[in-house]
């Protein structure tokens, strides 16, 4: 079974950009539909966005759209997600998961451990 490694988390000040990256072993992640999500402390998971095996994207949260992009590079079997224009209330762990599709009514079943996001001056 395909397992996912989130890298690229780390500290950043207010404004700034980090690039995160699911990748993918055990298997060809062209063959799901990824999503990334959030968890900050004391609150739920929150979904960002998903991009489908054939690179539809699905935006969960409006409130992201505009400063998150999600993407897919085939050739490094990875996805990523672009993120612009940091703010505090977006520091959380970010984990990336794997699901059939990005529709809600078909939950991700695969998780990677997630990385964390700190963004602070």
């Amino acid at each position: 079974q395909v397992q996912l490694v989130e890298s690229g988390g780390g500290l950043v000040q207010p404004g700034g950009s980090l690039r995160l990256s699911c990748a993918a072993s055990g298997g060809v992640l062209t063959y799901y539909a990824i999503g990334w999500f959030r968890q900050a402390p004391g609150k739920e998971r929150e979904g960002i966005s998903c991009i489908s095996s054939s690179d539809e994207i699905t935006v969960y949260a409006d409130s992201l759209k505009g400063r998150f992009t999600i993407s897919r590079d085939n050739n490094q079997n990875t996805v990523y997600l672009q993120m612009f224009g940091l703010k505090p209330e977006d520091a959380a762990v970010y984990y990336c998961a794997a699901s059939l599709t990005c529709s809600p009514s078909f939950p991700p079943y695969i998780w990677g451990n997630g990385t964390l996001v700190t963004v602070s001056s």
